[in-house]
């Protein structure tokens, strides 16, 4: 004989109404999270852009030296920030911070900005448009053809007979930048790379991951520094990120 069975025996959670209630509820907490992710978001960016248009505190303006929409000053040396990596700007402002990096320019500029600013401004650099197209001289002491072929062979095929891998292994094929530790190349200053190369062949920047910054550059010499500066100077940045 059957029983009939009780309404009352179905658990309260399978009560349709109920069920419908905690999915709402759900939702709310995630939309109002979402809200509040988007909202800190804007915020970072918006402090980012005071800091790089007016500075904070003893900090002065980013754009006095990497101009107003962080194209850099291609013949004073100073690099092109925009639509670079916020993590990599944010861990080469901890470096400079901390001391590992040396730079008597940036050092005391990042040591007056908090981790939460140098967080901001990063954030802001790395979600400006990169430049349209290249706008940096060559180094002063390399041109023609033969020094093009040089710096486009080390950068495309590196020199295996030297177990000397090619740039791009890296960076990406024309410079593009691979994840947070390989930097875009294409489109900044020629100066600054050439720079770069030099300080890691004297050691006077860290060697970043895997060492392999210092091993790279102490198998250049000097012409070869500024013909691979000035074949990633040359390429496009806009569009290769």
């Amino acid at each position: 004989m059957k029983t009939a069975r009780s309404h009352h025996s179905r658990p309260l959670t399978e009560n349709p109404t109920v069920a419908r209630e905690n999915r709402l509820g759900v939702r709310g907490w995630q939309a109002l999270g979402l809200a509040f992710g988007l909202t800190l978001s804007v915020s970072c960016h918006a402090d980012g852009a005071a800091i790089a248009t007016t500075g904070a505190g003893a900090a002065p303006a980013c754009q006095t030296c990497h101009g107003p929409a962080g194209e850099g000053i291609a013949q004073a040396g100073f690099p092109r920030l925009a639509g670079l990596g916020a993590a990599y700007m944010q861990r080469q402002l901890d470096a400079f911070a901390d001391g590992t990096r040396v730079n008597a320019v940036m050092m005391p500029i990042a040591q007056a900005l908090s981790d939460t600013d140098r967080a901001a401004v990063s954030a802001y650099y790395a979600a400006l448009p990169e430049p349209p197209g290249p706008t940096t001289p060559k180094t002063a002491s390399t041109s023609g053809p033969e020094a093009a072929a040089v710096g486009a062979t080390l950068a495309t095929r590196g020199r295996w007979a030297d177990t000397l891998p090619a740039c791009e292994n890296c960076h990406g094929p024309g410079g593009r930048g691979v994840g947070p530790d390989f930097p875009l190349l294409a489109g900044q200053s020629a100066a600054y790379l050439a720079g770069q190369l030099t300080a890691w062949k004297a050691g006077t920047r860290p060697p970043g991951p895997m060492g392999l910054m210092t091993v790279v550059a102490r198998k250049l010499s000097d012409d070869e520094v500024r013909a691979i500066a000035d074949y990633y100077a040359e390429l496009p940045a806009r569009g290769s990120r």
